[in-house]
């Protein structure tokens, strides 16, 4: 991969990667109610999630999704439904028990999972795979971006879930963690309305 190529990829994915959207939010609100400790193993499955959706789309299932609009519509739907009951979940959460990943159910297989119903992942993934990987060679261009992304994946998600564990001692007081967790949950809402327009 050319140099130039290369350089675009890098400000791209930190562009992409450290705006917020459903992951970071959620790593946010993880560290946040239940620490880094709690936060670590979502952070993890992200990348994971993020490079088997970018794979996919290299095997050509967003030209799938692309010709059959049904299917790209449930897709849109069950990303919409997961967002808001995720919103609602965390909305009520004013004290840190409350909050626990445990009883949110969120960990490493739910953020690889929600890669899959993220349509800001999804329209990252075509659009890495369109700009990097497609003019190939296939092979040689995924062994580039595909660190890449994972790297960044990872980092950009770490980097809100300590955020949220250093303000966790503050939110603590009073009913501070509850706004937050009204704030986050906005923020999840908010994702979704766009999604519903993307």
């Amino acid at each position: 991969m050319p140099m130039t190529d290369f350089i675009a990829l890098l400000a791209l994915v930190t562009a992409m990667s450290f705006t917020p959207g459903p992951n970071t939010t959620l790593a946010a609100s993880l560290g946040a109610n239940g620490g880094w400790r709690a936060a670590w193993r979502f952070c993890l499955g992200v990348p994971v999630g993020w490079v088997l959706l970018m794979l996919a789309c290299s095997a050509g299932v967003g030209a799938l999704l692309d010709a059959h609009p049904a299917l790209r519509g449930a897709l849109k739907l069950g990303g919409l439904a997961y967002l808001v009951w995720l919103a609602w979940r965390l909305a009520g959460s004013a004290r840190l028990s409350e909050a626990d990943p445990q009883r949110l159910q969120v960990g490493f297989w739910q953020g690889a999972m929600l890669q899959a119903v993220n349509i800001k992942a999804w329209l990252a993934a075509l659009l890495v795979v369109a700009g990097w990987v497609a003019p190939g060679p296939l092979a040689e261009r995924l062994l580039v971006v595909t660190p890449v992304m994972a790297v960044y994946a990872f980092a950009s998600n770490a980097t809100y879930a300590v955020v949220g564990a250093v303000l966790r001692p503050w939110l603590a007081q009073g009913k501070r963690l509850l706004w937050f967790n009204r704030g986050m949950a906005l923020v999840l809402l908010a994702t979704a309305l766009w999604m519903l327009k993307a």
